[in-house]
């Protein structure tokens, strides 16, 4: 990390979590921040549901939610980048103060609920954006509706054809009972109509389904079957948690969810043992508690093709990025991998 990027980050944090997040987006529109390209190598190139990466390093949902610095994103070292989550209407979210810091324990809690400017808006600044690495939008359902299943297949219906994959959002849990729809039978109908509007699609693309770490046994089982079912394209493990053990900051006690650096050991246990029941047969994505070239690496080890990560660049900048994909480039080759795919799953056993 630079002087400048460290200085920055203390400036912000002397803010608002929430005003800081804004300025952040609109520091990297403004072409403020430097922006290295994607990082890649032979080891790291990879393809993923038909998308080229030029490493596996991603940007997880959540930072850019209404698709404000799209073309910024996309130069700045991620090897794809995940926006939105976009609703078909536009909604304020949840009461302020919904976004927390917990220093101590580098992390972060969120209860946005889904604030966004609507799937329309957001569809047209995608259309607009310049991208240089597969993007995609992620899903969501609106707080008020009486049909969150269609809602799902209406987003992906009006933004679709602007975007390069697509990602279901049933595990935020911050709009309330949404967590529900992961139960088996309303999974298998909600992952029915969105892919039926895909296949509609101008252009078909790929669709992820994302889920959270506080499934039981029996209910991450129920999901492996649904999605090697319904021919969902991959699953993203996992979103944040509503565990609340071994946190040190004052906030820890605020509703939401719990994301950075101690979701890191419960989602990898998730993402192992959906690699397991899965048996390789789904593409799986790493998410939660990323910090370094190591813990990618781990989930990556766990079962993943590729990873996602966001909380982290709140402590350690965007040059987090780079850094994790040279660094996981370089652990490749020193554990004798010629590229990601022979890596994947190789440490599964060690997290069951």
């Amino acid at each position: 990390m630079s002087l400048i990027e460290r200085a920055g980050l203390c400036a912000l944090h002397r803010l608002d979590p929430e005003l800081a997040h804004g300025l952040s987006l609109k520091a990297l529109s403004a072409g403020l921040v430097p922006l290295p390209g994607a990082f890649t190598s032979p080891r790291l190139a990879t393809t993923l549901c038909g998308l080229s990466l030029p490493n596996p390093v991603g940007l997880a949902a959540g930072y850019d939610k209404n698709a404000d610095a799209v073309t910024p994103l996309t130069r700045a070292g991620f090897g794809f980048v995940e926006v939105g989550a976009a609703t078909p209407l536009p909604q304020p979210g949840n009461p302020k103060p919904r976004l927390f810091r917990l220093t101590e324990d580098r992390a972060v809690i969120n209860r946005f609920g889904f604030n966004n400017e609507g799937a329309e808006v957001i569809a047209a600044r995608l259309a607009k954006a310049r991208r240089s690495v597969p993007t995609g939008l992620n899903l969501g359902a609106n707080k008020t509706s009486d049909d969150r299943a269609a809602d799902f297949a209406k987003v992906l219906a009006i933004a679709g054809p602007h975007v390069d994959f697509a990602t279901v959002n049933v595990s935020s849990p911050n709009t309330e009972k949404l967590r529900d729809m992961q139960g088996k039978a309303a999974l298998a109908a909600l992952l029915a109509g969105v892919l039926a509007t895909r296949d509609a699609l101008p252009r078909k693309i790929p669709v992820f389904l994302k889920i959270a770490p506080d499934l039981t046994e029996a209910d991450l089982a129920d999901v492996a079957e649904v999605a090697l079912a319904s021919g969902i394209d991959a699953v993203i493990a996992t979103n944040t948690t509503l565990d609340r053990g071994g946190l040190r900051s004052r906030h820890k006690g605020e509703a939401g969810g719990l994301s950075g650096a101690p979701l890191f050991d419960k989602s990898t246990r998730t993402l192992a043992r959906l690699s397991a029941l899965t048996e390789g047969r789904l593409p799986l994505i790493g998410v939660g508690g990323i910090a370094s070239a190591e813990d990618a690496f781990q989930k990556i080890r766990a079962g993943a093709s590729a990873v996602q990560l966001y909380s982290a660049m709140v402590y350690q900048g965007l040059s987090l990025i780079t850094e994790i994909a040279r660094g996981l480039d370089t652990l490749l080759a020193r554990e004798g991998f010629a590229n990601l795919a022979e890596a994947t799953g190789t440490g599964r056993k060690d997290w069951l």
